[in-house]
């Protein structure tokens, strides 16, 4: 199945909207409200928001240019989103100091894969994935990092994409702790 994928802009904010109310969550009802922006706040600001909010917040972003990901399109209906920004665009990642090796050097960081119920192991992400390798080894980046989690995991749980993927990708592995493991592709 070939989809066709956009960066995200302020032309796709609807289609954005339309995927995170309509599509993206609905085996999941009690992700509904994130709007992939659970990476971009604090442990203080995530206890403040609601469904609402976020999906405001996400408007925003996005039409600021602040929020960057890829939205994978079927038949001119968006199948999948992917958010990926420079990783210190990430409040989350920031704060968790066992994500950084010290002097850092330019990396992008992919914190979320959300692919329509129907359209799951079909091949949408790794799409997505190839996409943001070319994409981001021409915008002056050394590595791209991602954070795929261990374990028996439902379909929802593998919203950071599993391992497979990005071994599959040219990813290896950086660091591995209990829970996750971080793999990185130098570009």
């Amino acid at each position: 199945m070939e989809v066709t994928i956009y960066p995200i802009s302020k032309e796709l904010t609807d289609d954005f909207l339309f995927f995170f109310d309509k599509v993206a969550f609905t085996d999941n009802k009690e992700w509904a409200g994130c709007y992939c922006r659970f990476y971009h706040l604090n442990d203080d600001e995530l206890e403040r928001q609601t469904g609402e909010s976020n999906r405001l917040s996400a408007i925003k972003s996005i039409q600021e240019g602040k929020m960057k990901g890829y939205l994978a399109y079927l038949d001119g209906e968006p199948v999948g989103w992917c958010n990926v920004n420079d990783k210190n665009n990430y409040s989350r990642l920031v704060s968790n100091k066992e994500l950084w090796d010290g002097a850092e050097e330019k990396i992008c960081s992919i914190v979320c894969f959300v692919i329509s119920p129907e359209y799951r192991r079909k091949g949408v992400a790794s799409q997505i994935l190839n996409v943001i390798c070319n994409d981001y080894s021409n915008k002056g980046y050394r590595y791209i990092e991602a954070y795929p989690r261990k374990g028996e995991l439902t379909s929802a749980q593998h919203y950071h994409g599993p391992l497979s993927m990005y071994i599959k990708t040219g990813f290896s592995l950086h660091k591995t702790f209990s829970h996750y493991d971080i793999v990185r592709k130098a570009l």
